[in-house]
């Protein structure tokens, strides 16, 4: 593969957010805001109907929302629906309710503000419409209507970041999740299966269609709620993980079955190492599904998207540049370490997802250690910081529905290998990665909710440390020369209060210099040759 394919192939990953300043709108704050309504209702619970029409390429069905009162209700409620989908009615109580289109919103009136504090109520949107085609799945999502290479039909969808609602009706925020999971029932040709999160609960034939249902009954992202329609063969297996037996189900094309059925061998392996690192799998009701995808990957809760080719590495390339990466298939790995960090964990803002994509990039790295060793593991996840490109701050703008840099996955691993690093104990840096999963086990958070538990577990001072990594689109710059016996050096390009550990090489004795911003010095009799550690992400100046 030459440079230029590699080069390409890399910035694919990287390609969700343009590098660009946003003016933000009303439409931005209504959907990545919690406004009047919004504020007064949460989830429950999704249960969705929809039947497909591959012809025209539509959708129609209904959604209903359970929903319990959290504040004196106003009396509109937001429910998101992205155009061009169209809502029919929404019923609530057996009355049609008066409802208002203000872009990808619609305003539902109704004297909400007269409900007693009862636990659920329910209403019921109907709609209908051809769904926002993806254009470049998963990054620039929505429906993928492709055919397998036999010909049949293969449809999914996929929404991080455009959100549930280009293909539901859905209060459509991150922070937001039913308590009490899902049920989707799908309808369409007979000849074909669906495939969706959790567990199948029905499956019907009538006439030309075939209903599936599937129930989650854990607590779900909405852009996690997915679907796969295919010509699928099924096969399972079990775990003996650490919370008893887990189910594995996975789900491809017919004619992947005999190279999937290979390259699905790492599943076993790859829990038993995120388990130990990391702590039980999350969502054990609802067992572990990887599933063949029209596209790259995804980590769909439970149904996790598969599309790497069955090729090692990333689509057949490895992106740390070490030859580690190609020991095993890039997205089952990642997409899986999502269960973990992104889907029970779930930053409630997108602008602060580098703790999806940070955490789970470096869980990679966990993956290689558990398959090559302790030092394999270190050099690819160093490998990885060879893709930062220090464009923007990895924490985005906050109630607008805005990530932060892509920086988010390599420069996030990054922070997670220096904290262990620097906490310089392997199994406390293991305790903490299990008791982030225990302690916010199917929880939203926010950065500084992280930040404070890592500090606070780790026994480190790492306030500087975040806002230097996490707030700046800066890499500390060292600075030094080397003068009559002396080392000199200093910080350039950081926040007031930053340090870091480095080891230096003095004439074979390891040292340990904490450059701050302003100048320092030391004896030296290494003579003017400086070697650096390589366990910290920075530059140097000479």
């Amino acid at each position: 593969m030459n440079k230029k394919i590699k080069i390409i192939m890399m910035l694919m990953w990287y390609l969700q957010c343009a590098n660009t300043t946003f003016a933000y709108t009303r439409a931005d704050s209504l959907r990545g805001g919690n406004g009047v309504g919004r504020s007064w209702w949460d989830v429950r619970h999704y249960d969705l109907n929809i039947r497909f029409n591959l012809e025209k390429k539509s959708i129609a069905g209904s959604s209903k929302i359970d929903f319990a009162l959290i504040q004196t209700p106003h009396d509109s409620m937001q429910i998101d629906l992205q155009k061009p989908m169209e809502m029919d009615s929404v019923v609530f109580d057996g009355k049609h309710l008066a409802m208002s289109r203000e872009g990808n919103v619609y305003w539902v009136k109704y004297k909400f503000s007269a409900l007693s504090n009862k636990i659920n109520y329910s209403v019921i949107a109907y709609y209908h419409g051809s769904p926002r085609k993806a254009v470049n799945p998963p990054w620039d999502g929505g429906f993928s209507w492709t055919k397998d290479s036999s010909g049949t039909a293969w449809i999914a969808v996929s929404c991080q970041g455009l959100g549930a609602s280009v293909w539901f009706p859905c209060k459509d925020a991150q922070w937001v999740e039913p308590d009490l999971g899902v049920t989707a029932a799908y309808t369409f040709p007979k000849q074909l299966t669906a495939v969706g999160n959790g567990r199948l609960t029905g499956d019907v034939t009538n006439g030309d269609e075939r209903t599936m249902k599937w129930t989650v009954i854990n607590p779900i992202n909405s852009y996690d709620i997915t679907f796969y329609i295919g010509d699928y063969v099924h096969w399972s297996d079990t775990l003996q993980g650490e919370k008893g037996k887990l189910d594995l189900n996975f789900w491809v094309l017919r004619q992947n079955e005999q190279r999937a059925r290979k390259q699905f061998e790492v599943v076993r392996p790859m829990l038993h190492c995120y388990e130990y690192w990391m702590g039980p799998y999350p969502f054990y009701e609802d067992g572990y599904k990887l599933v063949d995808a029209p596209y790259l990957g995804m980590e769909h809760q439970s149904a996790v998207a598969y599309g790497n080719k069955y090729m090692m590495g990333y689509l057949g390339f490895d992106r740390t540049f070490t030859g580690i990466g190609m020991k095993f298939d890039y997205i089952i790995i990642h997409e899986s370490g999502h269960e973990w960090f992104g889907n029970s964990i779930t930053a409630k803002d997108m602008a602060d997802n580098w703790v999806h994509e940070g955490i789970t990039t470096y869980c990679e790295s966990l993956f290689a250690e558990c398959q090559q060793g302790r030092d394999a593991g270190m050099k690819y996840c160093r490998g990885e910081w060879l893709n930062t490109e220090n464009d923007k701050p990895i924490i985005g703008d906050y109630g607008v529905n805005k990530e932060g840099s892509n920086d988010m996955y390599d420069k996030g691993a990054a922070i997670m290998y220096m904290i262990r690093k620097m906490t310089n104990d392997d199994e406390k840096f293991r305790q903490m990665l299990r008791g982030l999963s225990k302690d916010f086990y199917h929880k939203m958070v926010t950065t500084g909710e992280i930040e404070n538990y890592i500090a606070s577990h780790t026994g480190l001072e790492l306030k500087a440390f975040f806002n230097e990594y996490l707030r700046t689109d800066s890499i500390p710059q060292l600075e030094y020369y080397i003068k009559d016996g002396k080392l000199f050096y200093k910080f350039n390009n950081v926040v007031d209060g930053f340090t870091l550990p480095l080891t230096v090489d003095d004439k074979g004795e390891q040292r340990t210099i904490k450059p701050t911003a302003d100048w320092q010095n030391m004896n030296w009799s290494g003579g003017y040759t400086l070697l650096l550690t390589k366990d910290f992400l920075f530059r140097v100046k000479q």
